[in-house]
């Protein structure tokens, strides 16, 4: 199976090029999308030995991943790893994530909380747990880390996360689960290893704290629905 990293990254040229080369050591290539950075992140990404999609204004990271996951499938890739640019995400974890799509997942997220130590702030991680546990309920498979941005896509998932990926805030993590959910994907999770931020700013924990339940609330009152396959046909009748 053709596969690809994907790393999003805005204004990431500390630490991009870092991501690459750990990536190619893991024998893999990467596809870098540029979401209109300020800074060198096309450069230094190319110089590691990404290709690199430049997007010409900032669109956020689900309008990046979307045009990241187009470039993929039009190139024949057939299964996407997704990893940030600021080195939260370890590539030696990446085989364990293959390893469970091949067991037939067509998302695989990895989890930060499989084991202890992760830092997050109290008002935050309740937030998280509250929203884990709403999304696991909608789609019927425990997660513990729905906002992580650290997942293996496959096709035919892949296909509709280039047509119709979410771009809003967070909807690049939890409403993603859902859209897979509801178009017939099998939905799994893997302990892997993470780290705070090593560049950049991110959310603060009380505004981050308030879009989860934000979040969370709003997936307690929409409609569910499930995604159709255009031909009429099982999307997973392989």
């Amino acid at each position: 199976m053709v596969t690809a990293v994907i790393i999003p990254a805005f204004n990431e040229e500390t630490t991009v090029g870092q991501v690459v080369a750990a990536v190619a050591g893991m024998g893999l290539p990467s596809v870098v999308v540029d979401d209109g950075s300020t800074d060198a992140t096309t450069e230094v990404a190319a110089r590691a030995g990404a290709s690199v999609v430049t997007l010409p204004i900032n669109v956020g990271v689900g309008g990046a991943l979307r045009a990241g996951f187009r470039y993929c499938v039009d190139r024949g890739v057939q299964r996407v790893v997704q990893v940030d640019a600021d080195l939260q995400h370890d590539p030696s974890a990446i085989p364990a994530l293959l390893a469970a799509a091949d067991s037939g997942l067509d998302l695989v997220i990895g989890s930060r909380f499989a084991a202890a130590g992760y830092p997050v702030p109290p008002i935050r991680r309740m937030a998280m747990r509250a929203l884990a546990r709403v999304v696991s309920r909608r789609v019927g498979v425990e997660l513990d880390d729905v906002t992580s941005g650290f997942r293996v896509i496959s096709e035919p998932l892949l296909s509709v996360f280039a047509e119709q990926y979410p771009a809003e805030y967070l909807g690049d993590t939890v409403e993603a689960i859902l859209l897979a959910h509801r178009s017939g994907a099998r939905i799994g999770q893997v302990g892997v290893p993470m780290s705070p931020r090593a560049a950049g700013e991110g959310t603060s924990p009380p505004r981050a704290a308030g879009h989860l339940m934000g979040l969370t609330l709003a997936i307690l009152v929409k409609p569910r629905h499930r995604i159709e396959p255009r031909d009429g046909t099982e999307r997973h009748g392989r």
